[in-house]
C-alpha cells in the first residue's frame, strides 16, 4: 500500500527538481548575460605610452570618451576594422572623444610604427612591450579588443571582434551628449 501511495508523487517530484534545475540554470544564465552587457566599472588605472613618448593615463582622460583598441599589425580583423576607428576619431573627436590603439605585446614595434605612420593614424598609438595594459584591461589576449570609457572613467562596453560601428556611434553620441 505504501508503494501505490508513493508512486503518484514521484513524478511530480521529479517535475519539480526539473524545474528547479532549469530555473537555476536561466537564472544563471540571466546573471551572465547581466554582467557581459554592465559596465566593468572603473577603468584600469594605467598610463599609455605613444610612439611619440607622450603619456596619457586613464586618470588624464576622465571627463571625455574613450575608446582603448587593442590591435595587431598582423591581425587582418584589426587591420581591416583601422579605417574606420579613424572615421569615427575623425567624426567624434571634437566633441571629446579619444581614441588609444595599443599593439600588443607580440607587435614588432617598428612594424607599428611603419603601420601607424603609412595610414596616417590621427589618434594615440601605444606599445604594450610587457603586456601590463593588456593584463590591467582583464588579460586581453584576442585582438581586436575595444573598450569604451564613459566620461567618469567607467568602462561601458568591451567589444570582441568588430564593433558594429553604428551601434557604437549610436552610443557614442548618447555619451557624448551626457
Amino acid at each position: 500500500m505504501d508503494n501505490q501511495s508513493s508512486t503518484p508523487a514521484q513524478p511530480k517530484r521529479r517535475r519539480f527538481i526539473a524545474l528547479t534545475a532549469a530555473g537555476g540554470l536561466l537564472a544563471i544564465i540571466a546573471l551572465a548575460g547581466l554582467l557581459w552587457f554592465w559596465p566593468i566599472s572603473e577603468a584600469p588605472q594605467v598610463t599609455f605610452t605613444g610612439l611619440d613618448g607622450q603619456k596619457q593615463s586613464t586618470a588624464d582622460l576622465r571627463g571625455k570618451v574613450v575608446l582603448v583598441n587593442f590591435w595587431a599589425t598582423s591581425c587582418t580583423t584589426c587591420v581591416g576594422e583601422m579605417p574606420k576607428i579613424i572615421e569615427t576619431y575623425n567624426k567624434y573627436h571634437a566633441q571629446g572623444f579619444e581614441t588609444i590603439a595599443v599593439a600588443m605585446s607580440y607587435d614588432r614595434p617598428d612594424y607599428v610604427l611603419n603601420f601607424a605612420t603609412t595610414r596616417k593614424l590621427p589618434f594615440t598609438v601605444a606599445l604594450d612591450p610587457q603586456g601590463e595594459l593588456a593584463k590591467n584591461f582583464g588579460n586581453v589576449s584576442v585582438t581586436p579588443t575595444t573598450f569604451l570609457i564613459d566620461k567618469r572613467g567607467h568602462v561601458i562596453r568591451r567589444y570582441i571582434g568588430e564593433p558594429d560601428f553604428d551601434a557604437l556611434h549610436a552610443l557614442l553620441e548618447k555619451e557624448l551628449r551626457g
